[in-house]
């Protein structure tokens, strides 16, 4: 197949159907910041666990983050949507603000998605938790605890403060990673960003494939690069000072 050239009308095109990015950008934007949060509800607990607990859950917890880290995050989507029985809640409407139209997309893939993405981040998580919280030196939990402090009062008002504010780097990894890969939705027909392009390009009245899949690029790199440097700024703001974990 002959390249498709740059083409002054497919600019054109992506302008004329700019609302079609819009709506796709939602879905995607909804999807990653679902995922984090559920990534970091169960990353969290999941991380402190593999340090301070034994027996059955910190084995549960290692074992369920080796198998996630393990499966390819497209198995899982497609396994979550067509092997797990999620409520018929049909589909869900979006947008209907300002110049774009409300439209809807598929509430079970949506679900299936989230949730595939956000147990998939939360076994990556977990081990950027658990490394910030191992970083923390021992030195403090024993001051604490000599301080009259319970080593769970211990923990949480001395060492997981510093392991969150430590662990800002990782999830900035993070989030650039669940973020390129909510794309893979589109294998469940989840009207995501990359989904809502394809959808435009095929089209039989449309000859703008490669201007469309610039445009989706280039919205993902802004995406990443502006919440980069926002978490940049954060990690500075909240940063550990030098010598306080000495």
């Amino acid at each position: 197949m002959d390249p498709t050239p740059v083409q002054l009308g497919g600019w054109a095109t992506v302008a004329d159907n700019w609302w079609v990015f819009v709506q796709g950008l939602y879905v995607t934007v909804v999807l990653t910041v679902g995922s984090l949060l559920l990534g970091f509800l169960a990353g969290f607990p999941a991380g402190a666990t593999e340090v301070y607990g034994d027996g059955p859950m910190a084995s549960l917890a290692r074992g369920a983050g080796i198998l996630l880290r393990g499966t390819p995050i497209v198995v899982l989507i497609v396994l979550f949507f067509f092997g797990v029985p999620w409520p018929e809640v049909g589909s869900l409407g979006f947008g209907g603000w300002g110049l774009v139209e409300g439209f809807t997309v598929n509430g079970q893939a949506l679900l299936a998605a989230t949730a595939a993405l956000g147990l998939r981040s939360a076994a990556y998580q977990s081990q950027v938790f658990r490394g910030a919280i191992q970083s923390i030196d021992e030195g403090q939990l024993e001051a604490a605890r000599s301080v009259g402090l319970s080593k769970v009062e211990a923990v949480r008002h001395v060492v997981l403060p510093q392991a969150l504010r430590r662990s800002i780097p990782g999830f900035q990894n993070e989030f650039t990673i669940v973020l390129k890969d909510t794309s893979i939705a589109i294998a469940i027909g989840l009207g995501e960003l990359l989904y809502r392009g394809r959808q435009l390009f095929i089209r039989r009245d449309v000859d703008a494939m490669f201007e469309v899949v610039l445009a989706i690029s280039a919205i993902y790199f802004v995406l990443t690069f502006a919440t980069n440097r926002t978490l940049d700024r954060i990690e500075e703001r909240y940063a550990v000072p030098t010598g306080e974990s000495s």
